[in-house]
């Protein structure tokens, strides 16, 4: 059972979400950051994602396109830090809606046990951007997204 949480307050630019996972945060990140991993668990099932490219490191830039039903969605980012294990602070930017930047800070933290905690929070722009994230679906799509994470963890564990 997914202990995920998503807090979107109102009137706020920002979302924070956090998870656990039953695995070591080593594992985590590698699987969060790591190209051949991110597109087993990255996007909706019933769709494909193409890594474009991702360059986990300082200074490096990520692209992925998620292709269901004939369509394409790309999304882009900046990597502005990267720090094995445990953070990476990230833009997020939808092709789609070009101009509309999230800054995100992932943290993964050593729950004990073998476990970590996830904890992400993106910033928007403005509270109409934020609010434009949670009413396209985010909320439906992370969980699954979230969800394929932790099956890939356990196949990788």
């Amino acid at each position: 059972m997914s202990d995920l949480e998503i807090i979107a307050e109102p009137g706020r630019q920002d979302i924070v979400i956090k998870r656990s996972f039953d695995a070591p945060r080593e594992l985590v990140f590698r699987a969060m950051t790591e190209p051949e991993h991110l597109a087993a668990w990255w996007g909706l099932p019933t769709s494909e994602t193409v890594i474009d490219h991702a360059e986990p490191r300082t200074g490096g830039s990520w692209r992925f396109v998620e292709r269901a039903e004939g369509e394409e969605y790309a999304f882009r980012g900046v990597y502005h830090e990267v720090t094995a294990p445990e953070r990476v602070v990230q833009t997020f930017e939808f092709e789609g809606m070009p101009g509309h930047v999230a800054m995100e800070t992932m943290t993964l933290e050593d729950a004990g046990d073998g476990r970590t905690l996830y904890t992400n929070v993106s910033i928007y722009q403005s509270v109409e951007d934020r609010d434009g994230m949670i009413a396209s679906g985010m909320e439906d799509g992370l969980g699954q997204s979230m969800d394929a994470l932790d099956e890939l963890l356990r196949e990788l564990g």
